[in-house]
C-alpha cells in the first residue's frame, strides 16, 4: 500500500491522478490513490473453484440447425443421384463455379475468410466459460458452488464506502481482477479519507467470500468548484 503523502508534499508535487477529464485539479492535494492487493496469496481461498460456464444454448442451437439442414439437403441430393435422378441445380452450379474459379479469386477468398471467422468464433465460444458478470465464491463445502453478481458486489462495497466520514459520493467499478473506487470528499484530509476507505473496502472484499479476491485501487478527490 502506498505511503500517505503529507499535505505540504502534495502542494509541491501533485499526486498521480490529479488530472481528470482533461482538467487539472487544485494543487492542494485534491487527489490521492492507493493500489495494492488486499489479500495475501496464501489466503486467496480455494484455487480449484473455477468459473461457471455458459450453456451457449443459442449458438449451439443455430449451429445444430444449420448443420442438420445442410446435411439433410446434401444427403437427399446424393440419394436422388444414386436413384438416377439429376442433381439439384444448386449443386451443379456450385460444382461448375468451383471448377472455373481460381484459388486467388475474390469470392473464393471471401468465402474462406467468412468460414474461418465463423470457425474461430465457435472455437472461442467452446473454449471460454463466459458469464463474466459472475464472481466465483469460495467452496467451503465440496458439493456446493456459488457465485456473486458483479453489480451486487459493487453495490455492497459502495454502501460501505459512503459510510466513511468525509465521503460525499462514490463510484465503484467491480472487475474480475481489480476493484476501482473513485470517491469525492468534501471535508477531512484526503489521506485520512483514503486510509479509511482502504481499511473498510479491503475488509469488505474479504467478507464477500470470493475464491479469487481482486486487488483494490482507491482514488479520492475534492468536489469540483462551481463557477
Amino acid at each position: 500500500m502506498t505511503e500517505p503523502q503529507h499535505p505540504e508534499q502534495g502542494a509541491e508535487h501533485p499526486p498521480a491522478g490529479a488530472v481528470e477529464h482533461g482538467s487539472v485539479l487544485a494543487l492542494d492535494q485534491s487527489a490521492s490513490a492507493a493500489a495494492y492487493d488486499p489479500v495475501p496469496d496464501n489466503a486467496r481461498g480455494d484455487s480449484g473453484a473455477g468459473r461457471f460456464w455458459s450453456a451457449r444454448r443459442i449458438p449451439a442451437a443455430v449451429v445444430a440447425l444449420v448443420v442438420l439442414g445442410a446435411s439433410g439437403l446434401l444427403l437427399y441430393d446424393v440419394a436422388a443421384v444414386r436413384a438416377d435422378h439429376p442433381a439439384m441445380q444448386w449443386r451443379r452450379s456450385l460444382a461448375d463455379e468451383l471448377a472455373q474459379r481460381r484459388l486467388d479469386d475474390v469470392w473464393v477468398l471471401t468465402g474462406a475468410s467468412v468460414a474461418a471467422a465463423l470457425g474461430l468464433w465457435l472455437l472461442l465460444l467452446a473454449l471460454t466459460p463466459g458469464l463474466r458478470d459472475l464472481l466465483t465464491m469460495r467452496r467451503d463445502h465440496p458439493g456446493v458452488r456459488a457465485a456473486l453478481d458483479r453489480s451486487a458486489a459493487a453495490m455492497v462495497l459502495r454502501d460501505r464506502a459512503v459510510e466513511v466520514s468525509g465521503v460525499q459520493s462514490v463510484r465503484v467499478r467491480m472487475g474480475r481482477n481489480k476493484v476501482g473506487v473513485r470517491a469525492v470528499s468534501h471535508f477531512r484530509e484526503l489521506d485520512d479519507v483514503r486510509a479509511d476507505l482502504d481499511t473498510v473496502l479491503s475488509t469488505g472484499i474479504r467478507e464477500l467470500g470470493l475464491a479469487r479476491p481482486p486487488g483494490l485501487s482507491v482514488h479520492v478527490r475534492r468536489p469540483a468548484k462551481k463557477g
